[in-house]
């Protein structure tokens, strides 16, 4: 097996500190990575010297992040590929449950289905890549809806009164206000027969590398197999699949 090399890793170490920190001063990288004096001085001399790491003037000098980090940063989002990307992941997640698993964007009031895996039960999900359906009356929809700010919320919800897709769907803006809060804190959101009385559905966030709502993903099953112990394992399963889909597209949790 070829070997790691010691001083790329510990290079790299100092840069993830940053991921957390606008700027760092040596003796913060010190103590944080508990690693010798001279050893941090010369890891950031070459990290300043191949202009990674950018000196900050002061009393003790600081550093902070270059651009070479923006530009490979960016040149791996601008290779990205959403779809292809969530194709993969659906597949993992809809042979973990046999279930429909779908992935959505939002499109102003709406959400489109970008993808779309299928169970193989006899009794499935009727749907369609392309199909566009109103954003609260979903699970998918809702999370998408709870990404946005207030005002691009508030902006969503100016365009007219809330469409009704069954007797179950949240029709009240204030209503659907306060059910969002509710989807931001648990951070997954549930479909319970608002799209269609016969379906069940659990959904949670997608996020791309600035940490934004870029889609959501979905698991959909009919009634007579939304068991309560279905419904909690199949929460997981989406939010493992979400946050999987998430890393894919460059989103890093935050170290705290």
């Amino acid at each position: 097996m070829p070997r790691v090399v010691p001083a790329v890793i510990r290079a790299l170490d100092v840069l993830e500190l940053f991921l957390d920190r606008p700027e760092l001063s040596a003796r913060e990288v010190i103590e944080r990575l508990e690693l010798p004096r001279t050893t941090v001085h010369e890891l950031l001399v070459t990290l300043v010297d191949r202009s990674y790491l950018i000196v900050v003037p002061g009393q003790p000098v600081r550093y902070r992040l270059g651009m070479p980090l923006f530009q490979l940063g960016a040149a791996f989002a601008g290779r990205l590929d959403l779809v292809r990307e969530a194709q993969g992941v659906a597949r993992d997640v809809g042979a973990a449950c046999n279930e429909a698993v779908h992935v959505a964007v939002r499109d102003g009031a709406d959400v489109i289905y970008l993808v779309k895996v299928d169970s193989t039960h006899p009794v499935r999900m009727v749907s369609a890549v392309g199909r566009r359906l109103p954003a609260h009356c979903t699970a998918v929809g809702k999370i998408l809806l709870a990404g946005l700010d207030q005002a691009s919320l508030d902006a969503v919800l100016a365009k007219g009164p809330l469409p009704g897709m069954t007797p179950e769907s949240i029709t009240d803006p204030e209503r659907l206000r306060a059910h969002l809060d509710q989807v931001r804190a648990e951070g997954v959101a549930a479909d319970i027969g608002e799209s269609d009385s016969a379906m069940r559905c659990v959904a949670a966030a997608v996020r791309d590398h600035s940490g934004a709502t870029i889609a959501a993903m979905s698991i959909s099953a009919p009634i007579i197999r939304w068991t309560p112990q279905a419904h909690l394992e199949w929460t997981e399963l989406v939010r493992e699949g979400a946050a999987t889909l998430s890393a894919r597209m460059g989103y890093l949790t935050r170290p705290r």
